[in-house]
């Protein structure tokens, strides 16, 4: 597996701690073992361009996901096809002010916003309330489940 981490911030990004998730992520959901992800970190400025050129949106978001080779999970019987997965783009200011709102450090909500990214690029998505409950279900797993083997709480 082939994970990219790009930190075009001045945040301090435990690098290791998300090619760790990734990896588990990718694992979990039966990618091929050759499969190819990139996973920036970008400042809030940038992160707005991004919003409004592909969401037409204003305002930084928190992470974006762009989808290339359109993989999907695969099984335990049957890997999904090598390829590039595609990118994920997180702004880590605005996850911080996430997390101070939710109760919990910057670091765990942009490993939760990278699982999130993930899945979106997998193919989840969140539009419909049966769409969300399976992602945010799915998400809040892997996220417990990659946590706990590393000894962490959420």
């Amino acid at each position: 597996m082939m994970i990219e981490v790009r930190n075009e911030t001045t945040a301090r990004i435990e690098e290791l701690e998300f090619v760790a998730l990734a990896r588990f992520v990718f694992e979990a959901m039966h990618l091929h073992p050759a499969t190819e992800m990139g996973l920036r970190f970008i400042d809030e400025a940038e992160m707005e361009q991004l919003h409004i050129q592909w969401m037409d949106e204003p305002g930084p978001t928190d992470v974006l996901s762009f989808p290339m080779d359109e993989l999907t999970p695969g099984s335990p019987e049957q890997p999904s096809p090598e390829g590039l997965l595609g990118d994920i783009v997180v702004c880590p200011t605005v996850a911080a002010r996430q997390a101070a709102e939710s109760g919990h450090s910057a670091a765990e909500e942009m490993l939760l916003l990278v699982t999130h990214g993930i899945l979106h690029l997998l193919g989840y998505d969140h539009a419909e309330p049966e769409e969300r409950a399976v992602m945010f279900d799915l998400q809040r797993k892997l996220l417990l489940t990659f946590l706990a083997t590393r000894g962490q709480e959420a």
